[in-house]
């Protein structure tokens, strides 16, 4: 609702003629913005038929911003010609001055000034006249004071043309009375209450008109999951990292790829039926890089690369059959190998998506959840650098401590140097669940303990991260 005493004064003004008033007159005389007639205007309507409103457009002619500073100050050239001694000035002094280019261009069309360009001192600008009218000036002071119909319209084009006029186009009301007009203001109800209806007084109230076409409030609908927000907010982090996300479009994968490229021997109890979820058609999986594939059976059979291995049996037949991932590291194995199949390059990548376990299904825990996980390979990778990266990215996410919420490490050399991978290079990696948070294993709390000391590669090899666990994550 507008304020009273400027409802009760349009409504007083809107009384005394008979053809109506002009919103923006009423605004002008009152010395008030338009926009607070506008809002009587809508509040009036709001109470019934008090007032009828016409929306009219009309077209008038405003200073600019440097129209106004001439109305005030006087023309360009007029100013240049004030600036000009008897003795004449310099023409290089008059350019100094902020109008002092646009007005001697002015000043010299109107022949109200002459160069001397063969002064002594140089070029210098003398008065040729004694006085000057500035019309520019009180053509835009009869504008200013609402008086643009004096001027023809040649005149006002050319003012226009110099950027000091602008015509624009105002909407006001044009303001009647109503069927219902009067000049004193009551509320009308919105409401029927119990207590009107007990006491009876309703039958004196005046009630606000329902208005059947109104549209009702929109639903809410459209969100966005809660686990896709957060996912989109991991996403983020990792491209502000420059991490490139890496391809995961594949559910059903290899065990070779799954466990064996990971190093995890075949009879891990994590590859029970228990577990992990087997396909029965296709069953298994034929298309293997194979001397990456004799590699990785030699090295879980026989050792290699500074390992003793596990010393069994590894049967192709158990990495052929085929599962519904357990984690997105499988994906992590390929894209390594595709990176040592070409020259290095230090890469850094990550991926979310959805992986499956066989588990019995609770309130915290469902056949599938999406993982999260990041991956770097570089020369000579340490602790250091994936407690670095680590606090970074949780510092992203809005973590300020330490929190058990993933695990980490750093990937066994008898899983990189089969790939081909140079000795040299190491790879951190890390990762977390989408849904549900996992308690610490071997990351952050063993890593945790090796604040404030030297790290070296044989320290990871043999500290507890990489001695017992799986190296998968």
């Amino acid at each position: 609702m507008a304020d009273t005493g400027v409802l009760e004064t349009l409504l007083q003004r809107v009384e005394k003629v008979d053809d109506g008033v002009d919103s923006l007159a009423v605004a002008t005389s009152l010395g008030v913005d338009h926009q607070v007639i506008v809002g009587a205007v809508k509040s009036l309507q709001a109470l019934g038929d008090v007032i009828s409103a016409e929306l009219r457009s009309s077209k008038h002619w405003e200073l600019t911003e440097e129209g106004t500073e001439i109305a005030e100050q006087g023309s360009h050239e007029s100013r240049v010609f004030s600036c000009i001694p008897q003795e004449g000035l310099a023409q290089s002094e008059l350019m100094k001055l902020p109008f002092g280019k646009i007005g001697f261009s002015k000043a010299m069309s109107s022949k109200w000034i002459r160069v001397d360009k063969a002064h002594e001192g140089g070029p210098r600008i003398f008065r040729t006249v004694e006085s000057i009218d500035d019309q520019v000036r009180e053509k835009l002071l009869l504008v200013q004071k609402g008086h643009s119909t004096q001027l023809e319209e040649k005149e006002k084009n050319e003012l226009k043309k110099r950027k000091l006029l602008s015509e624009v186009t105002v909407k006001s009301y044009w303001i009647t009375k109503g069927n219902s007009f009067s000049t004193t203001i009551t509320k009308q109800e919105t409401e029927l209450t119990p207590e009107m209806i007990a006491s009876g007084n309703w039958k004196e109230k005046k009630f606000k008109p329902y208005n059947f076409e109104a549209m009702g409030v929109a639903p809410d609908c459209g969100h966005l999951h809660p686990l896709m927000k957060v996912r989109t907010q991991f996403r983020q982090i990792f491209l502000e990292m420059g991490f490139t996300e890496m391809p995961t479009n594949n559910f059903i994968e290899s065990s070779f790829w799954n466990f064996d490229s990971l190093f995890q021997p075949q009879q891990h109890p994590a590859r029970d039926q228990h577990d992990t979820f087997f396909l029965s058609d296709p069953a298994h999986a034929h298309e293997f890089p194979q001397d990456y594939l004799e590699r990785v059976k030699k090295v879980h059979s026989e050792g290699g690369y500074g390992s003793q291995g596990y010393k069994y049996d590894w049967k192709i037949e158990e990495a052929q059959k085929n599962i519904l991932r357990t984690h997105t590291t499988a994906v992590s194995a390929r894209m390594l190998y595709k990176l040592a199949q070409q020259k290095f390059t230090p890469v850094k990548y990550f991926s979310i998506d959805r992986v499956f376990r066989n588990e019995t299904l609770d309130a915290t825990h469902l056949a599938e959840f999406h993982q999260i996980e990041g991956v770097v390979a570089d020369y000579g990778l340490t602790l250091g650098d994936l407690m670095g990266v680590l606090h970074q990215f949780f510092t992203k996410l809005g973590l300020k401590k330490w929190v058990e919420v993933g695990n980490s490490g750093v990937f066994r050399p008898e899983m990189l140097l089969p790939m081909g991978l140079p000795e040299d290079v190491s790879v951190i990696a890390w990762g977390l669940s989408l849904e549900r948070p996992t308690m610490i294993k071997y990351g952050i709390n063993n890593i945790r303990e090796l604040v404030g000391h030297k790290v070296n590669l044989q320290m990871v090899y043999d500290s507890p991260i990489c001695r017992n666990p799986p190296t998968h994550f």
